[in-house]
């Protein structure tokens, strides 16, 4: 694969960011009875940092945790699968924002919110991605979105988050 071309600079993903806040907190009137969890991986850095935008915003925090949908992917055999969740408090009642670095198809988010699911019964889930390339499988649609970035099948969208890849960028790539 080759890069084809860089969409969003560090810059442009904090503005995302901060706006992707800025619209959950409008909508939810605040951050009270809110909890931020990010699918594992890059999803998790891109949560902690909406959770923490919220709080500079709030000077009140929304419950953050981490969610592994492996357990409950369709396409991963269910031999030894290692749960590493981290959602350490009560999601009962609460408006969870689920949040991933692209939505493509919507599988993903499906088993993200079975995974959800069986840990509790939230009044409302809602979901935040930093990209959205189109194409569902399945009838989910993200509630904020940092930027719809409509792709062809064959190009692949990288997201890159300093804390794993040690810079801030989202690139489209192409089969060589």
């Amino acid at each position: 694969m080759k890069q084809k071309t860089v969409i969003m600079d560090e810059n442009a993903m904090k503005r995302a960011v901060t706006r992707i806040a800025y619209e959950i907190l409008e909508q939810n009137k605040g951050a009270e009875s809110l909890c931020i969890v990010g699918v594992l991986s890059r999803g998790v850095y891109l949560a902690k940092r909406i959770a923490e935008k919220i709080y500079e915003l709030e000077g009140t925090g929304a419950e953050f945790g981490e969610l592994d949908i492996t357990p409950h992917r369709d396409d991963i055999k269910k031999a030894s699968t290692l749960d590493r969740t981290q959602i350490d408090f009560d999601i009962n009642d609460k408006v969870v924002v689920l949040v991933d670095d692209v939505i493509y198809t919507g599988r993903s988010i499906r088993a993200a919110i079975d995974a959800l699911i069986a840990r509790g019964r939230p009044k409302r889930i809602q979901l935040a991605v930093l990209i959205d390339r189109g194409h569902r499988e399945v009838p989910i649609r993200p509630d904020y979105v940092g930027k719809n970035l409509p792709t062809s099948h064959e190009e692949k969208v990288k997201v890159m988050v300093k804390e794993m890849d040690s810079c801030d960028s989202v690139s489209i790539f192409i089969p060589d």
